[in-house]
C-alpha cells in the first residue's frame, strides 16, 4: 500500500494494459490521474471503477505527441506511468506520421513535463516491449537468449521508408521511443529516474467498460479468432509469427513494482513469461470451455511443444528485482476467454 496517497500520472488510461495499471495502482491505496482520449472514454473508465470514484480522476489529451500535451497534467503529481503510445500494423497509411513520430515524441513530452513542471517526481515508469528488444533480420534465432541487453537494430529510415512493413515500423517506433528516454535522461540529468517495462504479446482478461467485440485490442482478437462463433473445429491453427507471451496482470504488478522499488531506477526490464504456440491456446480452450468447442480449431493436440529452433527468454533480472511471479498460460488463456465470452453475452 502507499504510505500516503501520492498521485500517480497513468497515461492513455483506457487501454487493455493501462486499464489493469490503473487497477493495480488504485488497489496500491494511490490516487491516479489517468489520461484519455475523448469525454466519452472518460466516462468509460469511470464506469470500470466506480468503487475507487474518490481516487480516480481523468483529464482528456487528444494527441500526445502534441509539444506541452501534458503541462497541464502532471502538475502536482508524485509519479508518472507512461503507457500512451501507438498500437497498429494493419492500417497504417504513414510509418512516420502514424507510428515513429507518436511513440517518439510522446515520450520526449512526457519527460520534459515532468523535468520542467513536476519537481515532486522521483519515478516516471515506461511502457516499452519487446518489439524495443526483437532483431527481426535474425528470425527465430535458433540458440539466443532474449534479455535486458538486446535492442532493435532497425534503424529510422530504414522503419520510416514507404516499402517498410508497418510491423518493422511499430518495432522500430518502440525501440527509438525507448532510446530517446535513456537519452533525454543522459543529457538532462533530471531530478526524476526511469524504468522500462519491456512485455511480448500480452494476453489476458479485459476488465475495461470501454472492450468491444467488434473494436477489440489486437491481442485479445488474437485469442477471440479461435473461439469466436466465425471459428469452427476443422479451422486450420495459426502458425506463429511471435513466441513470446505474459499475462496482463503481471504486466501491470510489474508497473506497480518498478515505481516502488528502488532497485528499479534506471533499469530495463523484460517482463515475459516464456514461449507459446496457438496449439496450446487451442488445447486449453478445448478443454476448459467444452461448451464451445465446436468453434475452437482441433489442429494437431500432440503437436504443441515450441520448436528446438527458436529463441528462448530470460527473466531472471523481473523476478529478481521487482518480485515476479508469472501466471501459466492456462490461467492467462482461460481467463482471457472468460472474459470474451462475457462480452460476447452482453452483446447477444
Amino acid at each position: 500500500m502507499a504510505e500516503k496517497q501520492e498521485t500517480i500520472l497513468i497515461t492513455g488510461a483506457s487501454g487493455f494494459l493501462a486499464t489493469h495499471v490503473v487497477d493495480y495502482f488504485l488497489r496500491g491505496g494511490y490516487h491516479v490521474r489517468g489520461t484519455v482520449r475523448s469525454a466519452a472514454v472518460a466516462e468509460k473508465v469511470k464506469e470500470t471503477f466506480p468503487q475507487y470514484a474518490a481516487q480516480l480522476d481523468l483529464a482528456i489529451i487528444g494527441d500526445v505527441a502534441q509539444p506541452g500535451a501534458f503541462d497541464a497534467v502532471v502538475k502536482d503529481v508524485d509519479g508518472v506511468i507512461h503507457t500512451a503510445a501507438p498500437f497498429q500494423v494493419f492500417g497504417v497509411k504513414d510509418n512516420e506520421r502514424d507510428l515513429l513520430k507518436p511513440a517518439i515524441e510522446g515520450t520526449l513530452n512526457i519527460l520534459n513535463a515532468v523535468h520542467a513542471l513536476a519537481p515532486k517526481v522521483k519515478r516516471v515508469v515506461l511502457t516499452s516491449s519487446f518489439a524495443a528488444m526483437a532483431d527481426h533480420s535474425k528470425g527465430r534465432w535458433p540458440g539466443h537468449v532474449y534479455s535486458e541487453q538486446d535492442w532493435n537494430p532497425t534503424p529510422y529510415e530504414a522503419a520510416a521508408a514507404k516499402d517498410a512493413h508497418a510491423a518493422i515500423a511499430y518495432s522500430t517506433a518502440k525501440s527509438l521511443a525507448e532510446r530517446a528516454a535513456w537519452d533525454f535522461v543522459k543529457q538532462n540529468n533530471p531530478t526524476f529516474t526511469i524504468s522500462t517495462i519491456m512485455p511480448p504479446m500480452i494476453y489476458g482478461p479485459n476488465i475495461n467498460a470501454t472492450a468491444d467485440l467488434a473494436k477489440l485490442n489486437t491481442s485479445s482478437m488474437d485469442i477471440y479468432r479461435l473461439m469466436s462463433p466465425q471459428s469452427k473445429s476443422s479451422d486450420p491453427v495459426p502458425e506463429n509469427m511471435f513466441w513470446s507471451f505474459v499475462d496482463v496482470r503481471d504486466v501491470a504488478q510489474a508497473h506497480l513494482s518498478a515505481y516502488q522499488t528502488a532497485e528499479a531506477a534506471n533499469q530495463r526490464f523484460f517482463i515475459c513469461k516464456g514461449n507459446f504456440t496457438y496449439q496450446q491456446f487451442v488445447n486449453v480452450l478445448r478443454a476448459s470451455f467444452p461448451e464451445i468447442r465446436d468453434r475452437v480449431p482441433v489442429g494437431n493436440p500432440d503437436a504443441d511443444r515450441i520448436p528446438d529452433d527458436v529463441y528462448t527468454v530470460d527473466t531472471s533480472k523481473s523476478q529478481k528485482v521487482l518480485g515476479l511471479s508469472y501466471r501459466s498460460l492456462e490461467e492467462t488463456v482461460c481467463d482471457a476467454a472468460r472474459s470474451l465470452l462475457k462480452l460476447e453475452a452482453g452483446k447477444a
